[in-house]
């Protein structure tokens, strides 16, 4: 293989990380992966001597994926305000736990490209959308993917002294909010699985037990599916929307998946995935939040369930 060839896999090897970056950037598969093209169409676009001068197309790529995703953060606060009910960010799929993993060539599917760790909890990227668009980009940028300020610098337009102060201000946007509690995995696996076997016996009782009396229930249904448009407070008031909604639909599924890296639950309904939804655990053992994403727009990458 000639150089020229190697450096275009080298360029294509970084979409992964690409993907990665913007997804916890924007908390939109969709808008990840077209931020992510975007950039490699301007890569290419650059005349072939301008590449070449480019010493690190990697870094090149981050930067102008940094910049877009910035532009895209900038315009969704409108697009939010304009959302039905409550905007939660895209769920993400073990896909293994599904038997969808790719095999060969390099996977399409940008779900099949995302490292789910700890930075892609549901409650961190709530957080995340909390923050300022720059806030944001130099928070995931240094303390997600450990890039100096001086390259988050070029991204935002600002200094190296500015970019660490917008990272403290983020940092203390997570330190200030309600985080998860340190609980082992299996803890609140059993936690989840105590839910899923008291909604399936409707036993509004059992749930009440099961929840924080304090506990948060926010839904996500993008104005194309029913679902409640303001977060429902208080334990007693969820178990009994989770028991009314059982109620209306006969024959709903529950499934023990991992969402975003944590145990989470899926609901299908003839086959096909209705909801998914997460959970934050106390070190009581108690449900403090439920996330429950039903815009179907948001669920494809849980659609192919085989």
């Amino acid at each position: 293989m000639g150089a020229a060839g190697a450096g275009m896999d080298a360029v294509a090897g970084e979409r992964r990380q690409l993907i990665n970056v913007a997804y916890r950037l924007l908390g939109s598969l969709a808008e990840a992966e077209d931020a992510v093209q975007e950039a490699y169409t301007r890569w290419y676009a650059l005349p072939r001597s301008r590449r070449d001068e480019i010493l690190s197309p990697g870094g090149w790529l981050t930067t102008v994926t940094g910049r877009i995703c910035l532009d895209v953060l900038g315009s969704a606060r409108a697009r939010r305000e304009r959302y039905v009910g409550a905007w939660l960010p895209d769920p993400l799929p073990d896909r293994a736990e599904w038997g969808l993993v790719s095999e060969g060539g390099g996977p399409a599917d940008p779900a099949d490209q995302m490292v789910v760790d700890e930075s892609v909890a549901m409650a961190l990227l709530v957080v995340l959308e909390s923050m300022t668009p720059a806030e944001r980009v130099a928070f995931v940028l240094h303390d997600v993917f450990r890039y100096p300020f001086a390259e988050i610098a070029a991204v935002l337009g600002r200094t190296p002294a500015a970019c660490k102060q917008l990272a403290a201000s983020a940092r203390r946007r997570v330190r200030d909010a309600p985080g998860p509690a340190a609980v082992a995995g299996d803890g609140r696996a059993e936690a989840v699985r105590r839910v899923k076997e008291a909604w399936e016996r409707k036993d509004i009782a059992a749930l009440v037990d099961l929840l924080d009396p304090a506990a948060v229930m926010t839904a996500d249904g993008g104005g194309l599916v029913g679902t409640v448009l303001r977060p429902i407070e208080g334990g007693a008031r969820i178990a009994q929307y989770m028991v009314a909604i059982a109620d209306r639909a006969p024959g709903l599924e529950l499934l023990e998946r991992s969402v975003n890296g944590t145990p989470g639950l899926v609901a299908r309904r003839g086959g096909t995935v209705m909801t998914v939804a997460s959970f934050d655990v106390d070190g009581d053992g108690l449900i403090t939040r439920i996330w429950a994403v039903r815009n179907p727009e948001k669920l494809r990458p849980w659609l192919r369930d085989g």
